[in-house]
């Protein structure tokens, strides 16, 4: 049976790639962003009735409400939801405003909490779906100037992890995707957000975005292929609940993950010690 897919931040980069690999699989789209003319606009040359255009502000409560309410009334069910709408914001800890941080955490984490929220009783009713969260590489591990960026991300992961034990008694499967650098707007120059102060102890670094602006365009990673292997993961039974994307991503976990489990064996005393007797 072919799907509906309904995905978020779908006017460029991996959204855009998804509904483009949805489509190409036979199935019916439901593509919305904050700007819908960009949306539309990058999927311009695709036409039919299997795409139809909603707008939706995923930091808005309200708007995801309806427009997953819209989507029911155009297809008639949600099988797939992609969560992919956010944007990065890089810079010393200290130096970002407690409004940008907040800005930041009302997309990429409560955006996905509100569209979950408006589709979640859809799929509990159909006793079957697939909820594909993005997170990202900087979700599973630290990086310099990515605190709150990754504040976010870290909370879309427990957030995925912990939805996915309570929903999968209804069909319901979660899969969290941390990519790693791919050949998105995530760091262009018009896109990227970075830290609206300077302090001088931080000088001697360097600025964030001389660090994250060379990156542009030169990712590895390629959207296509990445909205196909969602299109896989999508169709798969039982998929993973942690997925990374990626060459690079899992390069650089590998040896995070080990270096963690090295520091459970070093403290494993340290650790039992708190245990109290009855």
């Amino acid at each position: 049976m072919n799907k509906v897919w309904f995905i978020t931040g779908a006017g460029s980069g991996i959204g855009a790639a998804t509904v483009r690999s949805a489509l190409k699989a036979g199935d019916r789209v439901i593509a919305t962003g904050r700007n819908l003319d960009k949306v539309r606009n990058a999927l311009s040359d695709l036409a039919g009735d299997k795409l139809a255009f909603v707008q939706l502000d995923v930091a808005n409560e309200a708007q995801a409400k309806a427009a997953v309410d819209e989507a029911m009334k155009a297809c008639g069910r949600i099988d797939v939801l992609v969560n992919n709408a956010g944007y990065s914001l890089l810079g010393n800890f200290e130096e970002l405003s407690s409004a940008q941080i907040e800005g930041l955490i009302s997309t990429n984490l409560y955006g996905v909490i509100h569209v979950m929220r408006a589709v979640l009783p859809v799929m509990r009713k159909q006793r079957s779906g697939r909820i594909i969260n993005i997170s990202s590489l900087a979700g599973v591990m630290g990086f310099k100037h990515c605190g709150a960026y990754s504040a976010a991300k870290f909370a879309v992961e427990g957030l995925s992890l912990s939805v996915a034990q309570e929903v999968e008694q209804f069909g319901i499967r979660i899969v969290v995707v941390a990519p790693g650098f791919f050949r998105t707007d995530l760091l262009a120059a018009r896109h990227a957000k970075y830290s609206a102060s300077t302090i001088a102890d931080y000088a001697d670094e360097g600025r964030a975005e001389d660090m994250w602006s060379g990156y542009d365009g030169k990712q590895q990673g390629d959207p296509a292929r990445l909205g196909d292997v969602f299109v896989r993961l999508a169709g798969m039974e039982n998929p993973p609940r942690q997925f990374l994307a990626g060459s690079d991503a899992l390069a650089a976990f590998k040896p995070v993950l080990e270096g963690r489990l090295e520091e459970l064996r070093v403290y494993a005393d340290l650790s039992t010690s708190t245990d109290g007797s009855f």
